[in-house]
C-alpha cells in the first residue's frame, strides 16, 4: 500500500516543479513565446502531468493563489473581539492582507517576473483583478463571520484590497517595497478611520 503523505509530497513536489520552471522560462523568453510543452520539459514532466495541476499556461501564474486563500482563512480564523465597528474590521483586514502579502513577496524574484507579466499581458491584469473581486469577497464574508454587519465588512473588505492594490503600484516589480508601502496605506486608512464618530 503506498503511503498517502508520501504521495502526496512527490504531488506538492512535481507541481512546485512546473511552476518554477514556468517562471525560469517566463523571465528567460517571455510568456508568448513560452508553450506547455516547453514547460513540461524544464520540469521534467509529461504534458499529461502539467494538465493534471493546470489547465494551460495562464493558471501557473497565478499557482500560489491557494496557498495565499488558505494563508487568508488561517489568519481570519485566529479569532479576537466581535468585530463591531469600522475601525475594528479594518485592524482585521489588515491584518489579514499584510500576512498574504508577506506570503506574496516570499519569493522576491517570482514576485517580480509575475509583476511583469501582469504589467505587459492585459489579460493576466484582468485575471489577477478577478481573484482580487473574489478575496474581497472572502474578507466581506470573514467579517460577518466575526460579527460585523454586510455594510461595514463590504467597506472594510474593499478599502483593505484597495490598499494592496495602492501598495501594488507603489512597489512596481520591488518585492521588498511592497509590504512597507502597505504598511503606509494602511497606517493612513486607520487614522482617517479612528477620526469617524
Amino acid at each position: 500500500m503506498t503511503d498517502p503523505g508520501l504521495r502526496a509530497r512527490k504531488q506538492q513536489r512535481a507541481r512546485e516543479q512546473i511552476v518554477e520552471a514556468a517562471y525560469a522560462l517566463f523571465a528567460e523568453r517571455g510568456f508568448d513565446a513560452v508553450t506547455v510543452t516547453d514547460i513540461a520539459a524544464r520540469a521534467e514532466v509529461g504534458r499529461t502531468t502539467f494538465f493534471r495541476y493546470f489547465g494551460d499556461k495562464r493558471e501557473v501564474v497565478f499557482a500560489d493563489e491557494q496557498r495565499h486563500a488558505e494563508r487568508m482563512a488561517v489568519v481570519g480564523a485566529a479569532g479576537g473581539p466581535p468585530v463591531d465597528s469600522l475601525p475594528a474590521a479594518l485592524r482585521v483586514v489588515a491584518e489579514v492582507v499584510l500576512a498574504v502579502s508577506d506570503d506574496v513577496v516570499g519569493d522576491p524574484a517570482r514576485y517580480g517576473v509575475y509583476t511583469r507579466l501582469l504589467a505587459a499581458h492585459p489579460e493576466l491584469a484582468d485575471r489577477m483583478r478577478r481573484k482580487l473581486d473574489h478575496l474581497t469577497d472572502e474578507l466581506a464574508n470573514l467579517l460577518t463571520g466575526r460579527g460585523a454587519d454586510r455594510e461595514i465588512a463590504a467597506l472594510a473588505a474593499g478599502l483593505g484590497i484597495g490598499c494592496f492594490l495602492t501598495a501594488y503600484r507603489l512597489a512596481g516589480d520591488d518585492a521588498t517595497a511592497l509590504l512597507p508601502a502597505l504598511r503606509r496605506a494602511f497606517d493612513r486608512l486607520h487614522a482617517l478611520a479612528s477620526d469617524c464618530p
